[in-house]
């Protein structure tokens, strides 16, 4: 186990339960739309952002940082949850077209799915269990925390303190 300082990074897709929830072919095609709107999003995710996992409708992600460049971090950070918005909603505009034929709940709602983007930055600890390599700690913790809050809006950008201030 190994303990770093990163940029932890969640980007969700709002309405993702409401969506799912509907007759067998509308469930299949939702969680079809779901993987390919997360992928728009994974596909634009670059260096020094790794992901880490797929969490439903949600990936997470994390950049280490150094003292000396977690301020270059946090601004390329910033700027790519930004690019995730143009990305999701220019997939999800393509997907409404292509799939405008099929009468399913999932494939008539794909443009009422939202973004939301949270960034923390903070120490993990890292670790394998086989294959994965997982991370653990307090400020995991605090950035999946983030996504629970009672933001009146189901599309933004919520930064904390910690990643605000580096």
């Amino acid at each position: 186990m190994e303990t770093k300082k990163v940029t932890l990074v969640i980007a969700d897709i709002s309405g993702y339960t409401q969506f799912i929830r509907s007759e067998k072919k509308s469930a299949v095609h939702a969680e079809e739309i779901i993987f390919e709107l997360l992928e728009a999003v994974i596909d634009h995710a670059a260096y020094p952002l790794t992901l880490n996992k797929l969490e439903g409708d949600a990936a997470f992600l994390y950049a280490e940082v150094t003292d000396e460049n977690q301020s270059a971090v946090a601004l390329d950070v910033a700027r790519q949850a930004q690019v995730f918005f143009d990305v999701f909603y220019e997939r999800a505009r393509l997907l409404s077209t292509e799939r405008a034929d099929c009468n399913c709940n999932a494939c008539q709602r794909i443009l009422d799915l939202r973004l939301k983007a949270f960034l923390h930055h903070g120490e993990v600890v890292f670790k394998k269990i086989r294959q994965f390599e997982e991370m653990a700690g307090e400020d995991v913790i605090i950035v999946h925390r983030l996504i629970k809050n009672s933001i009146p809006s189901n599309e933004y950008i919520l930064m904390t303190d910690a990643f605000y201030s580096t």
